[in-house]
């Protein structure tokens, strides 16, 4: 990924200098922008040079993932919290991380904080592992005074959505077991089954059931063309992947699997539920609606609801209000929307978000303990098809040749 160097105004009107990393001048622009920085010229430059990890480490160094951060989160809180300064926190955190990588996070923070920077500018630094929502409600707690509070935040905020992630990829894992077996089956019976078979059928010298036929045929046609087949396969999963490399097809995709049955809503109210958590954090932490809705359309992993949500933004922009702009989306239930209008009465907007992300978060519980029940039966059924077109192809022909050998007698 490309480097821009930048300069900025920081709240203070201090100039600011970097380097940072980022796929375009307009994405580093964002990040400055997260970060409380107004950038004032970003230009392409060379990666600054730095000691990275040797060869071996890099293969051998674990992923930072999102339970780093997360633990991250809890830490700075409780350190804050006791009065340690924020460079004595980051220096026990360097020397306690179990992971390496992140380590050299934590070095690169207190190098930049020594600098003269602020910690949301120094996290710019790290996109890969600090998101844009981060850098934000960390700048808002530099500015308000309360950034240990915004780190107890977001530790609930990030548990919140560790919680779901792990809640929706539990409900899919049963099913995608289930089928990648059956196809697995159905690779086997084909290439060796099958052919065994074929070759006793062959001895019968007289014309087999058309279930039989289309069966070896088809066996035949995967025993002849497995290799083009399976680079057929690779080829399909890499376009696949490099069509939701595009903005298009990341669209398209996210729109879609929000209609399959039985999953589609159960990805949808968790998607929704990251997004009223993320925007209740943010009014509760003192961002404008405005602000908060750019920077949580980013939080919520679907492109679709991204485009819905910065519809949502542009209306408040244009002066209507949440609810109006929420009713327009065309994604939320009608109680929800009821609890929305009450919030925007009362003023208690944030309280009554956090209500709808834990509304959501039962619902997408009850729906994931009863997807078991739900998606059984289909499996059940395209189990009992495979099933009996292979039974019923293997043994006509031997049912024919039974029933024929007892007609002679």
């Amino acid at each position: 990924m490309p480097h821009f160097a930048y300069k900025g105004r920081d709240k203070g009107g201090q100039l600011v200098e970097g380097v940072l990393e980022g796929p375009d001048s307009g994405a580093v622009a964002g990040q400055l922008s997260a970060g409380g920085i107004t950038p004032v010229e970003i230009r392409p430059t060379q990666p600054p040079p730095r000691a990275g990890p040797g060869l071996i480490e890099r293969f051998s160094e674990e992923k930072i993932g999102h339970i780093e951060v997360l633990l991250f989160c809890r830490h700075m809180y409780t350190l804050l919290k006791a009065g340690v300064p924020i460079m004595g926190a980051l220096k026990g955190l360097q020397e306690s991380a179990e992971n390496k990588g992140f380590a050299r996070v934590v070095q690169d923070l207190r190098e930049n904080l020594d600098s003269g920077h602020e910690l949301s500018v120094c996290l710019t630094r790290h996109p890969k592992v600090f998101d844009p929502f981060y850098v934000a409600m960390v700048r808002v707690g530099e500015l308000t005074g309360t950034l240990e509070e915004v780190f107890l935040r977001l530790f609930s905020h990030m548990e919140f959505e560790k919680f779901m992630r792990d809640q929706v990829k539990s409900a899919v894992r049963y099913p995608s077991f289930v089928v990648a077996t059956m196809a697995i089956a159905i690779v086997i019976i084909n290439i060796f089954v099958i052919p065994a078979f074929a070759k006793v059928y062959q001895g019968f010298k007289t014309e087999l059931p058309a279930m039989t036929q289309a069966l070896i045929a088809f066996s035949n046609f995967m025993v002849a063309w497995w290799p083009l087949m399976l680079v057929a396969l690779a080829a399909l999963v890499f376009g696949f992947r490099l069509y939701l490399g595009t903005t298009r097809g990341r669209l398209a995709w996210d729109e879609l699997k929000m209609k399959f049955p039985v999953a589609g809503p159960i990805v949808l109210k968790a998607t929704l539920a990251r997004f009223a958590r993320s925007f209740a954090l943010a009014i509760r932490s003192g961002v404008p609606a405005v602000q908060a809705l750019t920077i949580v359309a980013n939080t919520v992993d679907n492109v679709h609801v991204a485009r819905k949500i910065e519809a949502m933004r542009e209306g408040v922009e244009r002066g209507e209000s949440v609810l109006r702009t929420a009713v327009a989306t065309g994604i939320f239930t009608p109680i929800v929307l009821q609890m929305v209008a009450v919030g925007e009465e009362t003023g208690a907007l944030d309280e009554l978000m956090t209500e709808i992300a834990d509304m959501y978060q039962r619902e997408v519980e009850y729906d994931l303990k009863s997807l078991a029940s739900q998606i059984e039966p289909i499996l059940v059924v395209g189990l009992g098809v495979m099933v009996l077109i292979l039974a019923l192809g293997v043994f006509l022909p031997i049912w024919d040749l039974g029933t024929a050998a007892l007609g002679k007698k």
